[in-house]
């Protein structure tokens, strides 16, 4: 099987670094920067031996090299900076999006696409819009993100294993997003039996605020590590078949009363890849806030 990362940045590069120590897939790194993920590639290719994988890493600037792809995960574009947030990336990254597509339908028409780039539920509706596929084979990899933050800081909050937490958000990746702490669970008891209304509340603020507060740390670049363990656990669901339920940034067809938009539900991953869309039973007060966030993205979907 084979992958290719577009973007050989921080994301992309510590993607394909997760994703040779998988051992499940070559991997073919795309970059417009002269020698970059050559070099990258060169060093995840050297830690093999050490890592024990044996899969193929490779990196390139041209495009024709990512042929025969089962899957293509994009996260070339700009990052946020301070005082940024995720819309503002919108006009740039849109064009090196249509770029990308345009390379995906010459070269590997039949790959599934995965869309890692913000403002990520804008960018996957293009994606969609510029490549044609069918809805299933083009989808966003926030959602897992999203929830694994969220799930991170309830485990701290409480002082137990970040396993024993199962949490969900949906809704768009940014300032809209839906954290659904009454579907959350600490080891199968509900979260709002052992947590305090108040700290849950503001657990799910920092969730919200949660990329923002790493690019405040950083100064100079966003996250990536916790976005490349993300990419990676759903392109092994896609790749192996795993028919894992994640929330992801999919198509919507009058799914959750929405249509023509992408935005983050739970989802089904398997070889085909967006095998089923999930609909939860949402308290008025969830739905109010999910269509809130939809109105958001299908305001910044109207800018393109």
């Amino acid at each position: 099987m084979k992958v290719s990362v577009i973007g050989a940045g921080n994301v992309g590069a510590t993607a394909v670094q997760r994703l040779a120590e998988l051992d499940i897939a070559d991997v073919t790194m795309v970059d417009i920067v002269e020698g970059m993920p050559q070099g990258k590639a060169l060093d995840i290719s050297q830690a093999a031996p050490i890592m024990g994988y044996d899969v193929d890493v490779t990196g390139t600037n041209d495009y024709a090299d990512i042929e025969g792809s089962d899957i293509v995960v994009v996260t070339a574009g700009i990052a946020r900076k301070p005082g940024m947030d995720r819309d503002d990336l919108l006009a740039t990254n849109i064009k090196i999006t249509q770029q990308v597509c345009n390379n995906i339908e010459n070269y590997t028409p039949d790959s599934i696409i995965m869309t890692v780039t913000n403002p990520l539920d804008i960018i996957t509706y293009a994606a969609a819009k510029c490549t044609n596929l069918e809805r299933g084979k083009v989808f966003g990899m926030s959602g897992l993100l999203d929830s694994s933050r969220f799930e991170s800081f309830i485990a701290k909050e409480i002082g137990c294993s970040m396993k024993d937490v199962s949490a969900m958000v949906l809704g768009g990746h940014g300032n809209s997003m839906v954290p659904l702490p009454d579907h959350a669970t600490v080891s199968g008891m509900p979260l709002p039996e052992i947590m305090d209304r108040e700290d849950i509340d503001r657990i799910v603020e920092r969730t919200i605020n949660a990329g923002a507060e790493i690019v405040g740390h950083l100064k100079t670049g966003s996250a990536f590590y916790a976005p490349s363990a993300a990419i990676a656990s759903m392109v092994e669901s896609v790749l192996l078949d795993k028919k894992r339920i994640v929330p992801a940034s999919a198509y919507l067809d009058g799914e959750y009363g929405y249509r023509d938009i992408c935005l983050g539900v739970p989802v089904k991953l398997g070889k085909k890849g967006v095998e089923e869309i999930i609909e939860l039973e949402l308290k008025a007060e969830q739905k109010d806030a999910l269509d809130r966030s939809a109105e958001a993205v299908r305001s910044s979907i109207s800018k393109i």
